[in-house]
């Protein structure tokens, strides 16, 4: 560290909201990289530390010694006996605050989501990732190879893990980086989220359940898990302790929650009762599309195709909501109601019926028909509802922007149930003469 550095008097002159954090700027063989010495400078305005990593591809595009200029910092083009990955994004009390990898061609990307780590930059991330720090990914590319289908299912499995992106923006055939404002607003949005779940134990189910009518083929719907797991990405970044019931959804579970894989509705309900016996959760959120009925047999084979007709006899489930009330009566309970064509008033009479029935706390209500919201989709536009019937509305976002929504409201009503179950208590105390 070049603690006297003359560049280093820029350092929270705009603002000191970033006073005290430590970036580590990775920088990949995009042309985009020139941009790099501007990020720095401005995160550096914003209060902020920048250290910055560089690929060999990198170093071709842009001079370590300008990044150096522009950090105040040494430049790390290749790891050593000093371990420089551990010490810049390892899992111990001087690490960094956040990774930014900024510009992120496809080859980066794709090596972060396949876990391997042959370049400065790459190995600092898997550190990172292990070590549960904050990751930003900024691509930079031609729009061809951005929209490579692996490409952009590696993004989406690096986003199932926590890690976000920002942009790109698409002008003349390319992919280009995102302006610096937006990559600097974001960066400042990360780091100052509210850590207000801090001490919590939340539970989530997640993800679809499935019911088998014989050996291979079983009842269920498209749920993707993409909510729960959002809920619960969000919850561990405002510093909850998280336990994932998952059922067989088609994204990957964060790995910084504790994660119980399921199959069918009954090795959910017996997952969160046995969770809740062990332990206690302040919060449970049950966002998970539930199977409600089961075959009443379960044929132990193959049935033989060419039937004039295969008859199958339902029966319904146990709901599982009802089995967290008798378990844990005072845990603050949160349910999903998926509706299908149904107007705004007969979706939340729905789930007003729901939140009485089933005593919750709060019930978040969603229309599963309309586009781009619902089963397997990145958005969704939802309804919030609390026992008192008070409505929040929030309407078609990413479904990471829906889960940080829905927490608010979680938040501020577990909360007010907090104090005012602390009232009661203290009201109910005999007085001694």
């Amino acid at each position: 560290m070049l603690d006297n550095h003359t560049s280093k008097q820029i350092i929270g002159t705009k603002s000191e909201v970033l006073k005290g954090k430590k970036i580590v700027l990775c920088i990949t063989g995009s042309v985009a990289a020139m941009e790099c010495p501007i990020i720095a400078r401005e995160l550096m305005r914003t209060g902020a530390e920048v250290y910055a990593v560089m690929s060999p591809a990198a170093t071709r595009l842009v001079s370590p010694d300008l990044m150096q200029w522009a950090t105040g910092n040494p430049v790390v083009t290749q790891l050593t006996g000093k371990v420089e990955h551990i010490s810049l994004a390892g899992d111990h009390p001087d690490t960094a605050s956040l990774v930014l990898v900024a510009p992120a061609t496809a080859n980066t990307i794709s090596k972060i989501a396949c876990g391997i780590d042959d370049t400065p930059p790459t190995t600092v991330v898997s550190s990172a990732i292990g070590a549960g720090i904050p990751i930003v990914i900024v691509p930079a590319m031609h729009e061809s190879m951005f929209r490579h289908p692996i490409v952009l299912e590696n993004i989406n499995r690096l986003k199932s893990i926590g890690i976000e992106f920002v942009g790109p923006r698409f002008e003349e055939g390319k992919a280009k980086i995102a302006h610096i404002d937006t990559i600097v607003a974001h960066v400042i949005d990360v780091l100052t989220r509210p850590k207000d779940m801090k001490g919590l134990k939340v539970l989530i189910t997640a993800g679809p359940t499935r019911e088998y009518i014989d050996a291979v083929r079983y009842i269920s719907n498209p749920s993707s898990g993409k909510m729960g797991v959002s809920l619960a990405i969000a919850s561990v970044q405002r510093g909850a302790e998280v336990t994932l019931v998952f059922g067989p959804g088609s994204v990957e579970p964060p790995p910084l929650t504790k994660i119980i894989n399921v199959e069918s509705t009954r090795d959910m309900l017996e997952a969160v009762v046995s969770s809740l016996r062990k332990e206690h959760y302040d919060i449970m959120i049950s966002s998970a599309a539930v199977s409600d009925y089961t075959p009443d047999k379960k044929i132990d084979a193959k049935t033989p195709s060419g039937k004039e007709e295969f008859i199958v006899r339902l029966v319904p489930l146990p709901k599982i909501i009802n089995a967290v009330r008798e378990v844990a009566p005072d845990i603050f309970l949160v349910g999903f109601k998926a509706e299908y064509n149904k107007s705004k008033e007969e979706l939340i009479s729905c789930a007003l019926n729901k939140i009485k029935k089933a005593n919750l706390d709060l019930i978040v209500a969603n229309d599963v028909s309309k586009e781009n919201a619902g089963f397997a989709a990145d958005s969704n536009e939802v309804y919030v509802i609390d026992k008192d019937g008070e409505v929040t509305h929030i309407p078609l976002s990413p479904k990471r922007v829906i889960a940080s929504r829905i927490l608010d409201i979680v938040v501020k009503k577990y909360n007010q149930k907090l104090l005012k179950m602390q009232r009661s208590i203290s009201h109910s105390e005999p007085v001694i003469k």
